[in-house]
This record gives C-alpha cells, structure tokens and sequence, in this order.
C-alpha cells in the first residue's frame, strides 16, 4: 500500500497482505480500503480482449475493476477479437491506442493463461500509460505506436491478486486488480519485480515483401491484416507503398486477377467492383460501396494480395482506390 509523501514519492503505508484482495462487505464489496490513496494516479482504463459478450467475463473483470476503484471510466475498446487469435489482438490495439486517453490498458488475448507465460505492466510516455497483459506479443505494438516502453515489470506480487479456485481467469485475478490498485495511486514499482523493456514479446505484425511474377513482373507481395465487420479487407500497405504502381494497379488474389485504377470518390467505382480505400487508419483496404469485399474475393486475414503495375487491359473486373472516406 502507498501514500504519497511530500516529496512527491510513493511509499509503503499498509503492507498488503495475501488475498488482499478478498471479497469483503455485505455487497462483495472488495476490501475497498485497502486500496484508497491519497491521490488517484489514474482515472480511466480501456478493456482489449477476446472474451467476447455472450458469457459474464467482461463484466465480471468490469466490477472487480469498479469495486475496487469506482472513479475510474472504463472503455471498451473490444472484446470480439477473435479467440486466441493474439496477432490480430495486437492490431487491434495498435490501431486503437492513438485514440485513448492516458491511464490504464488491459489488453487479454491469452491462450497461455495459467501457464509460465509471464503477466506483465509496461510504462509509457513518462508514466502517463501503463499497458497490463500477457507478455505473448500482445502488448509490442502498441506500446510501440504510444513511443516505446519506459519500464516494464512482471506481475508476480500476488498480494495485489485476488485468490481464486482456478488460474484461467487472469482478467478477473491480476490484471484487473493490478489495474485498480495503479489507478488508486498503487506505486509501479510495487507490482512485481522489474524486467528488462528489451525481453517484452515484440508484436507480431506483417510487412510487405518484393514479388516477382513470370506473368506481371516486379511488384509487391501484401497480407489481408484485418476484416472489418463491413467485410472491408485492410492490407498492411499504406498509399505511398502502392503509389510506385501507378494510376491503375494490378491486384493478383490466387488466381484472381483484378485492375485496380485510382480514383477519388464512391461515385468513381464501377458497380460491383472493388475499391482499393485508404480508410481511416491510413492504410489501403479493400472494399465494396454497400457490401462485403471479403466475401466478393473469398479472402480472410493472413491472405496474401500481390500488386503489380497495371496495363489498364481488361481483367475479371475493375478495382478503384478511393481517397478518403
């Protein structure tokens, strides 16, 4: 447990004892007084997971969250990653942390849970965010896209933890106490013992490669890295990667080959083709006005997509590239 001295730095008030955590109080309330500080060090935390909705997991790690700090805001940022699928988890995040205000992230993509796998807290941008989650690849890259991890430590104090019959449920257990106990002005420190930022699981994103085809010549091998839920496929290329190829692409899926020609707007796109967007994100992604571009070319993520400079012949059908949304 912390106050915070005059001098501005945290120092052991309460020592915290196994299961401090416990459920106490008429309500459940979960010994609340053990985890008041004098000033609250932060005051929002956003939830990242693949629990989905259909069971009580993400409300249960909710309360266990807002029990024990109840001034906090929470954010759901997702939990329809797809089970156990930490890759496409640690795009998600990426994409999304530019975005959240400064506290805490939960992020739990963690098919290892209970295992040796080590539960971990990254600090960033001065100690103005702290990332919590499985040290699985999940947390790299965006703790890259909010400038680098600071300092990182293994959640191995388990006074912090709740007790529980099981170890299959670290949302509930340790990450969303752990949370708590920062968000009350708990010391980082405190945690668990500090590891080396450099031994942190990087995150597992695809880049683009050369590609030579006896066909189409020089060009570009990409990768479907996200389907939204509008079937739009982005691919891990931005317009300045394609743009070499210029105004009219060939796009080569299997054996399926596409013309891509640029232009500005949805009214440019020929009924029914594919448009080649730069959405929201910045990156180039396939898509269909008012339909599924992932269903039209049968594609998923991990699915290769080759780009090659376009002769503006005719192939299956014409592909635009939108600017804008």
């Amino acid at each position: 447990m912390t106050q915070v001295t005059g001098g501005g730095k945290p120092t052991p008030a309460v020592a915290p004892h196994k299961g401090s955590a416990e459920r106490a109080g008429a309500v459940g309330g979960l010994a609340p007084a053990l985890f008041v500080y004098s000033d609250a060090m932060h005051n929002h935390v956003a939830l990242l997971t693949d629990y989905g909705l259909n069971d009580e997991f993400v409300g249960v790690m909710k309360s266990v969250l807002i029990d024990m700090a109840p001034h906090v805001r929470i954010t759901d940022l997702t939990h329809g990653v797809p089970a156990f699928d930490v890759r496409a988890g640690s795009l998600a995040l990426a994409r999304a942390v530019q975005y959240v205000p400064p506290g805490i992230v939960i992020a739990v993509v963690d098919p290892g849970v209970g295992s040796s796998r080590r539960a971990i807290a990254v600090e960033v941008a001065g100690g103005r965010g702290i990332f919590l989650g499985p040290d699985n690849g999940l947390l790299g890259s965006g703790v890259a896209m909010a400038g680098g991890a600071d300092r990182a430590f293994e959640l191995s104090n388990t006074d912090l933890h709740l007790e529980a019959p099981g170890t299959t449920f670290a949302g509930r257990d340790i990450f969303a106490p752990v949370a708590a106990f920062l968000a009350n002005g708990g010391a980082l420190e405190e945690v668990g013992k500090e590891i080396d930022t450099a031994s942190v699981m990087p995150g597992l994103v695809p880049v683009p490669s050369d590609e030579t085809h006896p066909a189409h010549g020089s060009g570009m091998r990409c990768e479907v890295t996200w389907v939204d839920a509008f079937g739009n496929c982005q691919l891990n290329v931005g317009p300045d990667d394609v743009a070499p190829y210029g105004p009219v692409l060939k796009l080569v899926i299997g054996e399926d080959v596409r013309s891509a020609r640029v232009v500005t707007h949805y009214a440019d796109i020929d009924g029914g083709a594919i448009g080649a967007v730069i959405d929201s994100y910045g990156m180039v992604a396939l898509s269909v006005d008012r339909g599924s571009a992932a269903e039209t070319l049968r594609i998923e993520a991990g699915d290769a997509v080759l780009v090659f400079a376009g002769d503006g012949g005719s192939t299956t059908s014409a592909v635009t590239l939108r600017l804008g949304k």
